[in-house]
């Protein structure tokens, strides 16, 4: 915790300002969490209260200091709001510390927009089963985008590395079907393993694949020992899963 706390003591400006602007982000993404598998508008919409529906004041959306101030309850009608948007918020400083505890620098910029970004779609996924066509698509040519932007040479690889992506669980998807008559795996998993190959290149799809399958097991078996239920039909959203392991091996440079 010592080395820790000397290593965030000796972050530059721009670690403190990310740090600083991480509450603010998490709030933005909350809003695009709970709208977009609503097909609600993230920007244009304003917020307001789901019990009373009255307008949210710039006061009522300080992030995390609002929802502390008011104990978690609507300023206007006393409702209880709930752990959501304060958790995204939280989420996303978690995001930012990690980032800047890794790099420090730069780079921690970067590691965050790839963070805040997997956090939003495995979010989404957790709560709605879905990983929306308007955040896993960009996400990919994103990736790509970067592989150009820091080495051209590195473009084929993590071209090659969206279209096996999609391509091994798509396979995957139809396997599974043919033999269990369900799906098991959507479209939207697909789409975001491409934007794993796309940000860590072809070489990094296996361990991506294998950490993502192996977090998901260790969630199910302590599911199975807090006593719920799980059976032949049980599933688990895979891409919070997918996220997580993206985000755990981009940490570890695959571009460097």
């Amino acid at each position: 915790m010592a080395e820790l706390l000397n290593h965030i003591t000796e972050v530059g400006a721009g670690g403190w300002i990310l740090l600083m602007v991480a509450p603010i982000v998490g709030s933005f993404l909350g809003t695009i969490i709970r709208r977009t598998p609503e097909g609600r508008s993230v920007a244009w919409a304003r917020s307001r209260c789901e019990s009373c529906d009255t307008p949210l004041a710039a006061r009522d959306l300080i992030p995390i200091l609002s929802w502390a101030l008011r104990k978690g309850r609507c300023r206007y009608c006393g409702a209880a709001i709930g752990w959501f948007h304060p958790g995204v918020e939280l989420a996303a400083c978690g995001v930012a510390l990690v980032a800047v505890t890794v790099d420090g620098g730069p780079d921690a910029w970067l590691d965050c927009l790839v963070g805040w970004w997997l956090l939003t779609l495995g979010w989404i996924d957790l709560r709605s089963w879905l990983l929306p066509d308007a955040l896993t698509l960009p996400l990919v040519v994103a990736g790509l985008a970067v592989a150009v932007i820091r080495d051209a040479d590195f473009l084929f690889d993590h071209a090659l590395g969206a279209a096996l992506g999609y391509l091994i669980l798509v396979a995957v998807a139809t396997l599974y079907r043919l033999l269990r008559g369900r799906e098991g795996l959507g479209q939207g998993d697909a789409k975001l393993l491409a934007a794993s190959g796309a940000w860590l290149g072809a070489s990094l799809l296996p361990q991506v694949i294998a950490v993502a399958a192996l977090s998901a097991l260790g969630v199910a078996g302590c599911l199975r020992l807090a006593g719920m239920p799980l059976g032949a039909q049980s599933a688990l959203p895979f891409g919070p899963f997918l996220a997580i392991a993206t985000w755990v091996l981009w940490l570890h440079g695959p571009l460097a």
